[in-house]
Order: C-alpha cells, then sequence, then structure tokens
C-alpha cells in the first residue's frame, strides 16, 4: 500500500511537472509566435511607425550650409537651431574614433545584422536575474542610429518599451541598405554632442578646434565617452565625471585590442586637453553682412506688390526675382523628391565670390577710419555725450522736431514692439523706457556694461556713425569686399543692400554720360556757368572758378552744381530717368525733374557700385555676383552662376567718363584727400555730399576693381555740422584710400597698381583748363590701345582661372 501511494505521488508530480513544461513550452512558443506577429506588423508599419524604403535610402539628415570664400576659407554657416551639423565623410573621420566606438558601444558590431541577439539576451539576463541596473541595453550601434533618426522621445517607460522592437526591425533594415562603414558614418554625422555641436564634425571644432581626422586617441574617446549620455557627460560642465567616462572607455578600447595596457595606462593619466572653440553664431566669422544679405536672397519668395509698403524695396526684388538667377534660389529650384532647397537643412556648399584677404583689409580699413571719425564726432557735435547725437542746428531740427524723432526711434525699436504686444501702453511704455537697468553696450574697445534707461541705450547707440562699404570686380561682378555697418552683433541695418540713401553728386556721372551718348565729349563747353533759375527752384554753389564755358570735363571734377542741371534740362529729366533705370540697372523711384541732377534721389549702396561698373568696364554694366557655384552635401555641383551684363553705354561714351572720373581724383574734388593714401594706379572716382553734410559718398575704380562708400548717421539728423568734416572726400572717401592701400600692398592678392585702362586709338585728349598733372599725360601716352574688350575677356579668365583653383582645392 505505501508503495502504491509513492507510487501515485510520483506520478501526480510526474504530470505535473508535463503540465507545467507543456504551459512552458505553449507559453513560449505563444511568446514567439506573438512576437513574430508583432514583428510582421512592426516590418509592414501596421503597428509604430515604420519608415518607407525611400526613407531609410535616403533619411532627411539635416546639414547646415556651409559658405566658402573664393579663396578656399570656411566663412560661416546657415542653420536653425540645433542645426549646426555639417556633413563628413567616413574617410575625414580619425580610426580612433571608430575603434572607440565600436569597444564601447558594439564590441560584435562587425559580425551581427543590426540585432545583437547574445548582448541582448545577456543582457536581459543580467538585469532581470542577477539584478544588475548598470547591464546596458544590447542596443547595437546600428539601433541607436535607428533611434537617432526615427524614433521620437518617448514619454514613458512603457512608451519606450513599443519603441524598442520598432528600433530593432529599423536597424535589421539598416543593415539591408548600408555597409558598416556608413553606418558609422551617419551615426556620427547624426548625434548632438551639445552646446551647438550637431555632428562630429561641429563637435571636433567646439571641443579641441580641429577636423575629425585629426582628433587623437584621448580626444576621440571623451567624445565617444558623450554619447552614452551627453547632458550628464558634458565636459565643459563636468570635466571629472568625462575624464572618467572617457577612461571607461579607453579600457573597453583596451580589452578590444585596439590598445596596449601600456598605452591605456598613460593615456588615463592625461587631461582632457580641451580647446574650446565658439561655434558660428551668424554674427560672427567672415562677412556677416554679406552672408545675412546671402540667406535673404536664396530664401527670397516671390515679390507681391501689396506685401510692400515702399516701393523701391519692391522694384528692387521684384527686378532681383527676374535678372539674378541666385535671387529666390531656393524657391526657383527642386531637389529630385520635388520640393525646394533649404540652406538650414540641405547641406549645401557655397561658394561665394567674397576673397577672404580683401575682406579683412576693407573690414580694417572701416574700423581704422570709423574710430578717428568717432572720437571727432562726438567731441565736436555731441560735446562729448553720447545722449545728444542729433544736430543743434534749429533750421534743422526745431526741439519739438528732435522729440517727435526721438519717439520715432522708440516707436522702431524691438523692445517697444514687444511691451506694445503685451498690451501695455504707450505711457506705460515710455515710463519704462526711462527706468535705468543694467545694459551691455557697443564700443570700438568691446561691448562695456552700464546702468542705463533703454532711453539711453537708444541714443547711445545712435551716436554711433554708420558706414557701407562694397568692393567688386567691375569685368565679372564676382563681389571681393562687403561690409554693411560697422559691427554686425550691434548694428545690424545693412548700408550696402538694404538702406538707400541720397546720393548727392555721385549721380552727376549718369548725368555726364548721357551728355556723351549723345555726342558731347570731355572737351565740349556748351554750357554756361552761371546759376540756373528754374521756376522756384536753383541749384546752390558757386562757379568753381571755372570759367564762363568750362569744360565738361573740368565741371565734373569740381563737382559743379550748376552744370548738371543744364545738361539735365537740355535732353530731358524723362530720358534720363529711363537710362538710369533701364541702362544702369537703378530700380529706386527716380522723380524726373531737374532736382534729380544733385542726387535728390535714394539709391542703395549695392546698386551704385553695380552701376559705376560701366564706367569701368567699357560701357558693359555688371550685376553684382555673390555665389560662385553651389554643390549639394556630397559635393555634386547643382548650380554655376555667371556674370550677368548688359550694354549701358558706349565703350567710347564709357572712356570718356574714365577720363573725366579720373580728372576728379588728379585735380578734382578728391585730390587733396586720396594723396596720403600714394595711389599710384589709374584711379577714377566721385565724391558726393548731401544736403547739412547727412549722407558721405565716394564711389572709386581701377581697371581691376570698383569701390563704393557710404558714411553717415542713422537718422539723417545725424551728422557733422562742418562740410569740411562731413563732405564724401573727407568722411568716405579715407576708408576708399586705406582700403586700396592695403590691397595693392597685399603681394598675395592678384592687383597691380600698374593696370591701366586700355585707350580708344581714336580719342582725343582736351587740355584742361585747371590742370593736367604729368602722370596722367603719360598714363595717356602709354595705354593707347585698338580694343577694350580683348582687356576685359583677359581679365575675367584670369579671374575665374584663379577662383576655380580655390574650389578645386576645396573640394579636393
Amino acid at each position: 500500500m505505501e508503495k502504491q501511494g509513492t507510487s501515485a505521488k510520483n506520478w501526480r508530480r510526474w504530470h505535473r511537472n508535463q503540465v507545467i513544461v507543456k504551459s512552458l513550452w505553449w507559453a513560449l512558443g505563444g511568446f514567439f509566435a506573438l512576437m513574430f506577429i508583432l514583428f510582421v506588423l512592426i516590418y509592414n508599419g501596421v503597428i509604430g511607425y515604420m519608415p518607407t524604403i525611400e526613407a531609410l535610402r535616403n533619411p532627411t539628415d539635416k546639414f547646415a550650409s556651409t559658405l566658402y570664400t573664393a579663396d578656399g576659407k570656411e566663412m560661416g554657416k546657415f542653420y536653425r537651431s540645433k542645426g549646426n551639423r555639417t556633413y563628413v565623410d567616413y574617410e575625414q573621420m580619425s580610426k580612433y574614433l571608430r575603434d572607440a566606438l565600436i569597444a564601447t558601444e558594439d564590441v560584435r558590431f562587425e559580425e551581427h545584422s543590426g540585432v545583437d541577439v547574445r548582448a541582448l539576451f545577456r543582457s536581459l539576463v543580467k538585469r532581470i536575474i542577477m539584478g544588475q541596473a548598470s547591464a546596458g541595453g544590447g542596443s547595437t550601434i546600428t539601433q541607436q542610429l535607428a533611434k537617432q533618426l526615427y524614433t521620437p522621445e518617448s514619454s514613458n517607460l512603457f512608451q519606450r518599451a513599443l519603441q524598442k522592437p520598432i528600433e530593432w526591425v529599423i536597424a535589421i533594415k539598416l543593415e539591408r541598405y548600408y555597409t558598416k562603414e556608413e553606418i558609422i558614418k551617419m551615426y556620427f554625422n547624426q548625434f548632438d554632442f551639445l552646446n551647438n555641436a550637431v555632428g562630429i564634425k561641429s563637435a571636433a571644432w567646439v571641443y579641441y578646434g580641429k577636423q575629425p581626422k585629426d582628433l587623437d586617441v584621448q580626444e576621440s574617446a571623451t567624445l565617444v565617452g558623450m554619447c552614452k549620455n551627453p547632458s550628464y557627460f558634458n565636459p565643459f560642465r563636468f570635466p571629472e565625471r568625462v575624464k572618467q567616462r572617457r577612461n571607461v572607455v579607453l579600457s573597453q578600447m583596451y580589452k578590444a585590442g585596439m590598445l596596449t595596457a601600456e598605452d591605456m595606462d598613460a593615456l588615463k593619466k592625461s587631461d582632457l586637453n580641451l580647446h574650446e572653440h565658439a561655434v558660428d553664431t551668424h554674427e560672427g566669422g567672415i562677412a556677416p553682412y554679406f552672408r545675412e544679405e546671402l540667406r535673404r536672397i536664396m530664401m527670397a519668395d516671390e515679390p507681391v506688390r501689396s506685401h510692400y509698403s515702399n516701393i523701391n524695396a519692391y522694384n528692387a526684388d521684384k527686378y532681383n526675382w527676374d535678372n539674378n538667377p541666385l535671387y529666390g534660389w531656393c524657391k526657383k529650384n527642386k531637389k529630385i523628391d520635388g520640393s525646394n532647397y533649404d540652406i538650414y537643412s540641405d547641406g549645401l556648399k557655397i561658394y561665394t565670390t567674397i576673397d577672404s584677404r580683401m575682406q579683412q583689409h576693407a573690414e580694417d580699413a572701416v574700423r581704422q577710419h570709423m574710430i578717428e571719425e568717432q572720437k571727432r564726432f562726438l567731441a565736436n557735435e555731441c560735446g562729448g555725450s553720447y545722449k545728444n547725437p542729433y544736430t543743434r542746428n534749429p533750421d534743422e531740427l526745431s526741439a519739438r522736431g528732435r522729440e517727435a524723432v526721438i519717439k520715432l526711434g522708440v516707436r522702431s525699436s524691438d523692445r517697444y514692439r514687444a511691451m506694445k504686444a503685451e498690451g501695455l501702453t504707450d505711457q506705460e511704455i515710455m515710463s519704462a523706457f526711462k527706468q535705468p537697468r543694467e545694459m551691455r553696450l557697443f564700443s570700438y574697445d568691446g561691448e562695456v556694461t552700464r546702468m542705463m534707461s533703454p532711453l539711453d541705450s537708444m541714443l547711445y547707440m545712435k551716436t554711433f556713425l554708420r558706414c557701407g562699404m562694397m568692393s567688386m570686380d567691375p569685368v565679372t561682378g564676382k563681389v571681393k569686399a562687403y561690409v554693411g555697418g560697422p559691427d554686425f552683433k550691434h548694428f545690424k541695418y545693412d548700408m550696402v543692400a538694404t538702406g538707400a540713401r541720397q546720393i548727392g553728386s555721385t549721380v552727376k556721372p549718369f548725368i555726364y554720360a548721357m551728355a556723351m551718348q549723345n555726342g558731347l565729349n570731355p572737351c565740349s563747353t556748351d554750357f554756361e556757368n552761371s546759376q540756373p533759375v528754374y521756376g522756384g527752384w536753383a541749384p546752390g554753389g558757386g562757379s568753381h572758378g571755372l570759367g564762363g564755358h568750362p569744360q565738361l570735363r573740368d565741371a565734373l571734377a569740381r563737382s559743379s552744381n550748376w552744370i548738371p542741371p543744364r545738361i539735365l534740362d537740355k535732353f530731358t529729366p524723362d530720358k534720363e530717368v529711363e537710362m538710369m533705370h533701364n541702362d544702369f540697372g537703378i530700380t529706386s523711384d527716380l522723380k524726373p525733374n531737374l532736382t534729380l541732377s544733385l542726387g535728390s534721389c535714394e539709391i542703395s549702396l549695392y546698386e551704385m557700385v553695380s552701376a559705376y561698373s560701366a564706367f569701368a568696364n567699357y560701357g558693359s554694366r555688371v550685376l553684382p555676383m555673390m555665389v560662385s557655384q553651389i554643390c549639394d552635401a556630397h559635393g555634386n555641383v547643382i548650380a554655376e552662376f555667371y556674370p550677368k551684363r548688359n550694354q549701358a553705354i558706349s565703350p567710347a561714351s564709357a572712356y570718356r567718363m574714365v577720363d573725366m572720373l579720373r580728372a576728379v581724383v588728379t585735380h578734382g574734388t578728391a585730390t587733396s584727400h586720396i594723396a596720403p593714401y600714394n595711389l599710384k594706379g589709374d584711379v577714377c572716382g566721385k565724391t558726393g555730399t548731401t544736403n547739412f553734410n547727412a549722407d558721405a559718398w565716394f564711389m572709386g575704380f581701377t581697371p581691376e576693381l570698383i569701390t563704393g562708400v557710404w558714411f553717415g548717421g542713422e537718422d539723417r539728423y545725424i551728422h557733422f555740422a562742418s562740410t569740411g568734416e562731413g563732405q564724401g572726400a573727407a568722411a568716405a572717401l579715407p576708408i576708399f584710400g586705406l582700403y586700396m592701400r592695403a590691397v595693392y600692398d597685399d603681394k598675395s592678392l592678384p592687383y597691380s597698381e600698374d593696370a591701366a585702362f586700355n585707350i580708344p586709338a581714336d580719342f582725343v585728349m582736351c587740355p584742361s583748363r585747371i590742370g593736367y598733372d604729368d602722370e596722367t599725360k603719360h598714363r595717356h601716352s602709354s595705354h593707347h590701345a585698338s580694343g577694350s574688350s580683348n582687356a576685359a575677356l583677359e581679365h575675367e579668365q584670369r579671374q575665374q582661372a584663379q577662383d576655380q583653383e580655390a574650389v578645386n582645392a576645396l573640394l579636393e
């Protein structure tokens, strides 16, 4: 009986065990069946998000677009917030980066196909059975890439658990479409290393000031160590913590056979050796005003008249949309998928025409002159106070008018608009504007911190004089230097392309060009040198010692205000306006009246430089060219740009203008002020000054360069009282002189003071009545030539060859 009872118990135990085993097998089978069904549903996108094959083959990485100078320097980037990612190829990465990543994150990377089942089960056993919270997640590099590319941040543990199998499937698919090297490359290009360092190229620069290929072992280990948790392992905030994490990576590299024990021990003792480099913030770098204008141009929409309150702005944008292939380029051109290009995320490589050396010379010239002028202005016009920038001439601005101008300045400020949006009344806003607070302000010695009310800070900033300067090749139109103001961070308003001011006497060459086109020449004496009266208007000025009927050459050299209205009256203002619009490319609104002859119109410096190129290029006006080539993220050329010209005036008329504008420099309004710079080349130019010295201009050119300069205050009531200090020759010309002297002295640049304009064989030099220097006579006798077009063509070919060499060097 006892044996039977024992046998029955054993049978029941065996039967129970069999039931348990069968149940476990059924459960395990059910689990695998459920997982199989789950994977099928995930694979086909029924559960969760599953990217399409096209999306997997072409992941939408967002890379910053990089700008380069014509001489091969990186000058800045276009990117949105947290978008400072620049594409870099696998071959451009240090081998230590790859070794450190594989040793630390996925030592069996070369063996699995996206999911490392062995590592996954090992992780589960350690976590669930052994209770090791630090056992790791078993995620492969490919899974981590799948998470970066396609998985949004989870808000809870349950959501994260559902995301895991989705990442497994995506990882398997990624391994089907990409090589191991491509996966490593994508991982490093995608990862956000914090501190505005998105992608390995930005990270290498921000933390070490290096290119990815130049990173050594410990630097690579440091950056790979951040991949575990970049916020927790932030080198700038937690250096000791990061050093410990780096040493873990070095240990893993030793275990994987990538380092010797001696190397590992030595590296663990080393410091992090961080070399912090500020990333481009759009405010620094090379030519920030130029970059901002380029961004505006490339991203521009097609102009719609109803969207513009200013007709001049609309006309300029409409003209550029119709004539400039770069304007609205992102909207005019489509990618393969039919979408528009985006300079913030497509990783474009934009090769500009800016020369970094010339840009530096331009910025140095602007800074040197502006510092001197600022000291003089503060002492002579403001009584040493930064609170009183406006003119003290009651005939120009009354006390009541001054208050109105200040109020307008307040209402134009960002602070006012923000407070208005919050619902504050004007009285409350003005009260807040008078409350002192700590302000960070501009100075030429660097930013300063002052206790100052917003109202006083506005007046302080208005006290600083402004300027604009642009230098361009008159044959190709390539913009070589571009300075839109004294400091982009604090004065973002661009006085080259955006600001339009009265041009004063710099309009006169267009008036004289009309005369040349109608059969007159520099020697003509057709017009009486006496003050004309037209109805209720008579131009000011005097005879300038020119006599009764001066030669046109001398009248322009001395900037007579009496001859241009007579020329305009003879050939009609309507024809002059038509000529300036259609031939010289001026888009500003021009009034067809006789005051046009003295520069009452407002035109941007950008358009003035383009218009004057017709004089320097044998009558052929060229549109400014800012970009020579655009490549995609992989270096494929997707756009090339070439000079766009129109024949504004005949070559004969153009050379007559060259002869007349040369006289401005040799014995005219520019002579004494340009002399200190000892410019021995064939230099031509025109000064310009508007009423009350509100605007000072100088337009200067040689056979190889044309450079325009504007100088003045933010408001037209901010200026020098003395014409001696505020005229174009004194306030604007020195920037041209300093710049050209530096360009000629820089032997790495291809510009020579020996360059001269080719003189037509039939040109007749007229003897000047006000003096004609020996150097000019020698130039006339030494440079007669039969063909002007050959010189222009040779110059353009030389420039294209130099630019292509720089582009080829970058592409290599």
